[in-house]
């Protein structure tokens, strides 16, 4: 077989691909094996007709046209290999010699993946929310541990907020109760809203003894039902002083209320820590795409939207959720549950293309070790054996994706540790903080490939006439040495 490419415009090129005639007619030899399970032959059992027999019979003309068939798409493949085609789409193939006889010869016209700078992705900066614990947020933790420790007293004033108060209610309409408001010697915090709009306005002000009656809509209800209510006790809560000794004899892991704010300080600051490191790789990926300004091709967005529905649909299949009855319940129909994913496989094309593009310009390559490592982590995952996830791979010829995804998740790694991290004032965020040990998982998160790999490599269609995915490197970078007009080409 011979084979040469040629760049057309618009992201394409063209395929030309001969065959000579001797080999094509290996491939004539296996279609007549395949016309040989289908036809009945006196004498032969079936399948088993030699070619001689069945080439007198039905003449070669259907064996040329079943081997033109099967083999066109193994050529294709293997020319798409052997000239790295980084194919986003469906060939157009046009078959230019060889259908009566003679060397085959064929065009394929294929779109590509396109070539993309990104400028400037070595000054990304994104916003985050501090990892700092406010003096609010501490004072609001410690006010909570007071109150749990304090005392109600009885108080001979008229109710405010803040106050409890100790009382029967009813609710009725129409004479009938209201389920839910009818109990009595009832403890009630003045300020809460719990009951209905109104109701807590209507307890300020009133005193141990007090009957009162009114109207108000309960919560949750759009009629108004009609209230009464006796006061029996107002108490206010008595919290204890913030003193050392309190802290010593109620918190026996701290000795002072320093060491006590200090520990909370440091409990909000991790949760917060925690919600910043799985906002970072959204906003790291969005910063990156935002300075493109190519449109995501359309073959690529498709394919990302249907591998996105069926996800979708598979994941409610498995929690026993029916779609349908979810779309109605959210006030959607099928064409805006799909429209709505569109948006999310546009933005993370862009991103395949942006990594892309910075894993050419840091020069970021793969070798045999990163490649077993994965086979290694997969297999870990899905319970096979790496040797087995290996042949997976190669068999269905998917290791060049498998490639191009470590590729862009070290591409994420690098942005991530070199990304400047602000708070919403600007303050800087000490990006090592962040980064913590955790990054290296959220890369390979973001790229999709963890739960998802190993089915490509199953799944994976080894026509690559019908959808291949190569890594086709050009390493170019054009000024290495200015982060903050540094480009990247893809």
């Amino acid at each position: 077989m011979k084979s040469s490419v040629e760049p057309l415009e618009g992201n394409k090129v063209k395929l030309y691909i001969e065959v000579e005639e001797d080999e094509f007619d290996r491939d004539i030899d296996r279609a007549f094996k395949t016309i040989a399970r289908e036809v009945r032959l006196p004498g032969f059992r079936n399948g088993k007709a030699p070619r001689r027999v069945l080439e007198a019979r039905i003449g070669i003309g259907p064996a040329r046209e079943q081997a033109l068939r099967d083999s066109i798409p193994q050529y294709l493949a293997k020319a798409v290999r052997e000239h790295d085609v980084d194919i986003i789409a469906t060939p157009q193939i046009e078959i230019t010699g060889g259908q009566e006889e003679g060397p085959v010869e064929f065009d394929a016209t294929i779109e590509i993946r396109p070539e993309i700078t990104v400028p400037g992705y070595g000054g990304l900066r994104v916003e985050l929310p501090s990892p700092d614990a406010t003096d609010e947020e501490i004072d609001s933790v410690i006010e909570g541990e007071l109150r749990r420790a304090g005392a109600l007293d009885d108080v001979d004033r008229p109710a405010a907020t803040g106050d409890f108060v100790t009382l029967d209610l009813s609710a009725s309409r129409d004479g009938d109760e209201v389920a839910g408001l009818n109990t009595e010697e009832w403890s009630y915090e003045i300020g809460q809203g719990w009951v209905a709009e109104g109701f807590d306005d209507e307890l300020i002000g009133a005193s141990a003894g007090d009957e009162l009656s009114f109207t108000a809509t309960p919560k949750g209800t759009e009629d108004p039902a009609d209230f009464a209510v006796t006061v029996h006790r107002v108490q206010e809560l008595v919290v204890p002083e913030l003193t050392d000794e309190f802290v010593a004899e109620n918190l026996g892991e701290f000795e002072t209320v320093g060491e006590w704010r200090a520990s909370i300080a440091e409990r909000i600051g991790a949760g917060k820590l925690n919600r910043i490191r799985q906002q970072l790789v959204p906003k790291v990926t969005e910063a990156l795409t935002g300075l493109t300004d190519i449109e995501a091709p359309t073959p690529m967005v498709e394919s990302d939207l249907q591998t996105r529905v069926q996800n979708t649909v598979r994941q409610f299949s498995a929690q026993g959720i029916d779609l349908e009855g979810w779309l109605a319940a959210t006030g959607q129909d099928s064409n805006s549950f799909v429209e709505g994913l569109r948006v999310q496989s546009q933005q993370a094309v862009k991103a395949d293309l942006a990594l892309r593009a910075v894993a050419v310009a840091e020069a970021i390559e793969i070798d045999d070790a990163d490649v077993e490592a994965e086979y290694a982590r997969i297999a870990m995952q899905v319970g096979q054996k790496a040797k087995d996830v290996r042949k997976a791979y190669e068999r269905n010829d998917a290791v060049p994706e498998l490639v191009a995804q470590l590729r862009k998740s070290k591409a994420l790694d690098w942005l991530l540790h070199h990304v400047e991290i602000v708070d919403p004032d600007g303050k800087q965020i000490d990006r090592e903080l962040v980064l913590g040990h955790t990054h290296d998982d959220e890369a390979h998160d973001h790229e999709g490939h963890d739960d998802e790999s190993h089915d490509h490599a199953e799944d994976a269609d080894h026509d690559h006439a019908e959808d291949a995915d190569h890594d086709d490197p050009d390493p170019e970078d054009p000024d290495p040495e200015d982060p903050d007009t540094k480009g990247a080409r893809a």
